[in-house]
């Protein structure tokens, strides 16, 4: 899939990609994290496609603007780290640093969003991997290992070998939220099910989760809008 801007305000960055059971060019905005995605049928030149779009482009910005579309991370932008906005910083130094309302990013300015991710992934593992402690002793269970991943699909899961994985991106939210997911995920150490018995789990090890549960609802995709890598 090759990356593509279309010029105008704002500029738009279209991931174009080709399919060999298309019939014809389509353009779709996700509703989760707002990327935009044009498909070409075989036969179908880049530049007719990107033609298309241009054509669409007073419907795509539209569509966009109710979704709030991608953030491309760089300084300036405020980026959220356990749910409390920071501003992207330059900063001299070897390591991302929190500073009241900032965040220090040494290093390459273009190379801020990659070294933020990195900081952000080693930050979301110690955090999660110490809530899922937590939990598990708290159910008397153990799980085998943790993996991070960047799944758009779900926050988490729990296979029937006991492992764990997680979206990295929960470190963006606010710190309860984080806890709540981790809970869920090993309350299905003892329940592989969404029955009543193991919400009741998710209840005795973590407590109330209901306005957690929302908070991820609502608020959960504007988690996937951040671009942390660099558009090629």
């Amino acid at each position: 899939m090759g990356q593509h801007v279309l010029p105008g305000n704002p500029p738009v960055e279209i991931n174009l990609k080709r399919s060999a059971r298309a019939r014809r060019i389509s353009l779709r905005v996700s509703s989760l994290d707002g990327r935009v995605t044009l498909t070409l049928p075989k036969g179908v030149s880049d530049r007719a496609g990107l033609d298309f779009a241009r054509e669409k482009a007073d419907w795509l910005r539209t569509h966009l603007s109710r979704h709030g579309g991608t953030v491309a991370v760089g300084a300036g932008v405020e980026v959220p780290l356990a749910g409390q906005p920071l501003v992207l910083t330059p900063a001299s130094g070897r390591s991302v640093r929190v500073e009241g309302s900032q965040l220090l990013v040494p290093g390459a300015p273009d190379r801020m969003g990659v070294r933020l991710a990195a900081y952000l992934k080693t930050l979301a593992r110690d955090r999660l991997a110490e809530a899922s402690d937590r939990y598990a002793a708290r159910l008397g269970r153990t799980y085998s290992r943790i993996t991070l991943r960047d799944t758009r699909s779900r926050w988490g899961s729990c296979s029937s070998q006991g492992a764990l994985s997680y979206s990295w991106r929960l470190i963006m939210a606010p710190a309860e939220v984080l806890d709540y997911v981790a809970a869920h995920e090993v309350a299905h150490l003892a329940e592989m099910n969404h029955s009543q018995a193991f919400w009741d789990k998710v209840q005795d090890i973590y407590g109330p989760y209901k306005a957690q549960r929302t908070w991820l609802r609502t608020h959960g995709s504007a988690l996937h809008r951040y671009r942390f890598e660099p558009l090629d």
